[in-house]
């Protein structure tokens, strides 16, 4: 094959548009892509003037712009790309990309323009800016929102303090909320800012795998937040009274079965999480989902301070006066000077400061067990690990 049918044949199939024309402006050659991109049936372009392929207001220019480089030799889009807007048979426009070179063929100059259609780029472009705007909006309101539970949490702590705490008791509770909110809000906060103004900036360099990352990672932070938000609704739904106990009968098995799932796909590497009953079937009249809450947290807790290759432990047994939770770990244990003070607000054991946490996941467990007529109380070592026990009188029970 020569060189000229081997051109010719790369031309033919290649995917963009590819047309030529003289220096009045007629088209005297277009590949198959070109007439499909613009509308027109094969071979119905050439004879055209290329104004047909724009928009009214363009052409006037257009045609200057050749007058101009034909006379002057001085160009501004030959050998140049740049976005246009170009113009379908059925006179609807679309974006793209053209390049303009001029050629030499057989002692004439002609112009060769190869067209790229943006419309997808340009569609995905604008996907991602409604959804980098819908994430700001969402991190614009939870920033607000946490704002107010802020403002509502010191108010109450203020209120609460006044008539039941001492004043030397108040401030160090004061120093432990602002140390702790400030990291565990800041964190994901920084998070948030990074990956949506990295998207900002480099949205229209990254490729769309880096974008979904740093998209991930904003939701992932935002999911972080609701969490701390959570915890904070919670204690404001406690302290308010708002918390309605629903005490049903149902088998606790199958409820902590579900949570150990659930739970199993948060653990550690080689982290092993098992569930120990006395029996099948353990009938209780309890709160489902408050004991959920306790189950979830303290299994976390397991989680985060134990190791890997490490055994959790979840231990239900009932008799006709009372039920008996527990979770046992062999994490980092609890200090013995801490102990007094695990279940306060806000309070984090010394030994905890290199694991995120904010400090009232006890507190909450134990509002709720007390809200359940129960009781909660806990063994720990150093170094081998803690057991959570809850214990709830039990009005109707049975066991298989």
């Amino acid at each position: 094959m020569d060189d000229f049918n081997l051109i010719k044949a790369v031309i033919q199939h290649v995917i963009d548009g590819i047309i030529i024309i003289d220096q009045s402006g007629q088209i005297i050659f277009a590949n198959p892509a070109a007439h499909e991109l613009f509308g027109y049936q094969p071979g119905g372009l050439c004879g055209l003037n290329v104004d047909c392929l724009m928009p009214a207001h363009l052409r006037i220019s257009h045609k200057r712009s050749i007058s101009r480089y034909n006379e002057t030799g001085q160009a501004n889009m030959i050998n140049k790309g740049r976005e246009i807007t170009a113009l379908k048979e059925d006179q609807t426009s679309f974006p793209a990309r053209l390049s303009v070179s001029e050629v030499q063929f057989r002692g004439q100059t002609v112009y060769a323009g190869v067209i790229h259609d943006l419309t997808l780029e340009k569609n995905i472009e604008e996907q991602q800016r409604e959804y980098t705007s819908e994430l700001e909006a969402i991190v614009d309101k939870r920033t607000s929102f946490l704002t107010n539970i802020v403002q509502t949490l010191e108010q109450a702590k203020e209120e609460v303090s006044a008539s039941l705490l001492k004043e030397k008791e108040v401030n160090k509770m004061k120093t432990r909320f602002v140390s702790i909110a400030s990291h565990e809000f800041r964190t994901p906060l920084s998070s948030i800012q990074l990956s949506a103004s990295l998207i900002e900036k480099y949205y229209d360099r990254l490729n769309k795998e880096k974008i979904f990352r740093h998209l991930l990672k904003i939701k992932g932070a935002v999911a972080d937040l609701t969490n701390i938000l959570n915890d904070f609704l919670s204690i404001e739904r406690i302290e308010s009274g708002k918390v309605k106990i629903d005490f049903k009968s149902f088998n606790l098995c199958p409820l902590v079965d579900d949570i150990v799932s659930e739970m199993t796909l948060l653990a550690k590497s080689s982290q092993c999480i098992v569930f120990d009953h006395s029996s099948h079937a353990i009938y209780v009249k309890l709160d489902a989902n408050l004991i959920r809450h306790c189950l979830v947290n303290l299994i976390s807790n397991a989680i985060k301070y134990s190791g890997e290759n490490s055994l959790i432990t979840i231990h239900a047994q009932s008799d006709k006066d009372q039920c008996i939770i527990k979770v046992k770990d062999n994490g980092i244990g609890i200090p013995e000077d801490d102990c007094t003070q695990i279940f306060q607000p806000f309070f984090r054991a010394a030994n905890t400061a290199d694991v995120e946490g904010s400090g009232l996941g006890l507190n909450i467990v134990k509002r709720y067990v007390e809200l359940m007529q129960g009781t909660i109380g806990f063994e720990s070592e150093m170094g081998r690990g803690t057991i959570f026990e809850m214990r709830f009188p039990v009005e109707y029970n049975r066991s298989y």
